[in-house]
């Protein structure tokens, strides 16, 4: 056993010695310098912000921006501990409308580099130059603005340098901490230079449309063609952005960026509510691709929970998080196939491709020299190459024999003209397990089982949808040995585990018993499940462990409800359930994420025959 310590002597701390204990829990490596001053530069209205770079941001850290700029009287207060502009009294902290408020990030930044503030306002003489480690201010040219240079990062910490990567993953972290600003200020232009080269530019594009064009610039066209529209309000939460379909899901959560108010944050709260909503559309681990953007009364949301803050705090976490649920899933559940109809037709050469569905050429006589081998198979063969296609009744068939669920074709989309229908008619079956149809845009493929499952999966969930859930009595309660937080939450949310159908009480300080299930899920495991519920809402404030277990076995009823692979359709059968499709929400995917149909353009087709080369 080691020797205890001697006592020391309790004494205050040196300022340059607070200020660097400050600077670790604010600065971590230059992305988060980075970070803080483009945060300033938005705060002071600029319209135009530039980014320098000397070795990965290591070296050298300079920000130039257009905006308001400081008085020179004012410059040696910046880089004092706890001096801020933006807020002066605590109803001011409680309601923070800015990026920056808490008046540390100046001051730490220049305890670990060597730094220098250049600011002049509008109308002023000249521009003034202070330097961080002297505190000497004098006369400087610059234009209306500020510039900060962040020179040697982690001179005076060894050790804290030691631990920065290399340059140019110090690099990337730098562009992806301005590459968040820019997805969330679309009328703000971005320019990154790195070692007198352009890293990365982001004009600005102000006005509504300008969204759209940022977000493409950014993340790319294929973000905004894959993506859906968001704009959902529920109370005092708005939420809009866009949301990616599940076909643009990722192996990693790399494209997921949630916004409060404008400021990038990480909450488990909005990740959960926008996974939750991907639940029955997505395969297997992949990951949903979003950029999301929440308003809210500031008093409603705490941001000063971390020095960094990167994290919040929401005063009612569960409206939050079904705002986010439902936004998405309201978004997702148009069916995409409907886009189909809004885009034009075209064919390899770029023209608009012939939408009638018959033939006006009349046959030929190749095969003539096959007569005399078998002369009626032969004049078959041509009847049926250049016969007209049978016309497809406009009324589908009420059910299909072998489902055990009915499809009925939705009379709104029944009374579509046939060349309006998205997803086409249907020309044939293959291998008895895809639907082959014709549309405007070309050839759909469709697989009937996956359609067909999904279909019936949505009509259960409405059904569900329309009854309350009801519990069922235990004969004998189920009890079992609980944690503390369990305990503590199970008294605290009794009213939202009744309205989940749970009953769950205490029976002492260390034992909870299940007295009521739902009724749907009377035969599983009762104590897994009130396990489950107590840990999702003690995290999140919102359980939705009970709705996933109850979608799980509307999932196999449907799966084992819906029409078998191999098994013959006829053309009206599969017209029926392509129209079904059209009219079903989330009929893009079946209930296991998987693709239900895909569209094969004319261009595609054309280049598998080389067409118009």
């Amino acid at each position: 056993m080691s020797e205890p310590l001697p006592r020391q002597t309790i004494r205050e701390l040196p300022d340059v010695l607070i200020s660097q204990i400050a600077a670790g829990e604010v600065v971590e490596r230059p992305a988060s310098v980075v970070r803080e001053l483009v945060d300033n530069a938005i705060d002071a209205g600029a319209r135009q912000i530039t980014l320098r770079l000397l070795g990965g941001g290591i070296r050298l850290i300079a920000v130039e921006d257009d905006g308001c700029g400081i008085p020179a009287q004012e410059l040696p207060v910046a880089l004092k501990r706890h001096a801020t502009s933006k807020i002066v009294s605590l109803q001011d902290l409680e309601s923070v409308a800015t990026m920056g408020f808490r008046g540390e990030a100046l001051a730490a930044i220049n305890s670990v580099s060597e730094m220098s503030l250049l600011s002049r306002i509008e109308g002023a003489s000249s521009a003034f130059v202070l330097d961080g480690q002297t505190g000497e201010v004098k006369p400087a040219a610059r234009a209306t603005g500020t510039t900060v240079e962040v020179k040697e990062l982690f001179f005076s910490t060894p050790a804290r340098r030691h631990f920065l990567k290399s340059e140019n993953t110090e690099l990337a972290h730098c562009i992806e901490a301005v590459r968040r600003h820019a997805l969330v200020r679309p009328e703000v232009s971005f320019a990154i230079w790195h070692e007198g080269k352009i890293a990365a530019q982001w004009r600005s594009h102000p006005g509504e449309a300008g969204w759209n064009q940022r977000l493409a610039d950014v993340l790319g066209e294929d973000f905004v063609a894959s993506s859906v529209n968001i704009d959902f309000r529920s109370g005092p939460v708005h939420v809009r952005g866009r949301a990616g379909t599940p076909d643009a899901a990722r192996a990693r959560a790399d494209q997921q960026f949630a916004y409060v108010n404008g400021r990038f944050v990480r909450d488990k709260v909005i990740t959960h509510g926008a996974r939750s909503a991907y639940e029955d559309v997505l395969h297997g681990q992949r990951q949903p691709v979003y950029v999301l953007y929440l308003q809210m009364d500031p008093t409603r949301v705490d941001v000063n929970v971390h020095p960094t803050k990167i994290e919040v705090r929401f005063r009612d976490s569960r409206e939050v998080h079904q705002a986010m649920r439902h936004a998405i899933e309201s978004a997702l559940a148009v069916p995409r196939a409907q886009l189909l109809t809004s885009m034009p037709a075209t064919t390899q050469a770029g023209s608009v491709a012939p939408t009638h569905n018959t033939w006006a050429q009349r046959g030929m006589a190749f095969g003539a020299d096959r007569l005399h081998e078998d002369p009626a198979r032969a004049m078959a063969d041509l009847k049926a190459l250049w016969s007209s296609p049978p016309q497809v009744a406009e009324q589908s068939p009420e059910s299909f024999s072998s489902a055990k669920i009915q499809l009925q074709t939705a009379p709104a989309v029944a009374s579509q003209a046939e060349h309006e229908w998205p997803l086409g008619r249907a020309i044939a079956q293959l291998q008895g397990v895809y639907i082959l149809a014709e549309n405007t845009q070309g050839l759909v493929v469709v697989d009937m089982h996956a359609a067909h499952e999904r279909i019936v999966y949505e009509r259960l969930k409405q059904q569900l949808d329309t009854t309350q859930i009801t519990s069922q009595p235990l004969l004998i309660p189920a009890s079992f040995s609980a944690t503390p937080q369990e305990i503590a939450t199970a008294e605290s949310c009794a009213e939202v585990l009744m309205q989940l159908g749970l009953e769950v009480s205490a029976l002492s300080a260390k034992t909870l018993a299940v007295r009521a299930v739902p009724t749907s899920l009377a035969q599983g495991d009762c104590v897994e499940l009130a396990r489950s519920v107590l840990a999702e809402l003690a995290q999140h404030d919102a359980a939705t462990v009970v709705q996933r277990a109850q979608n799980e076995i509307l999932a196999t009823m449907a799966c084992h409800g819906a029409v078998r692979a191999n098994r013959k359709l006829s053309l009206d059968e599969m017209n029926a359930l392509l129209r079904q499709m059209e009219a079903t929400e989330r009929s893009d995917q079946c209930n296991h994420g998987r693709p239900t149909w895909r569209q094969v353009g004319m261009r595609e087709l054309d280049a598998l025959f080389l067409r118009g080369r």
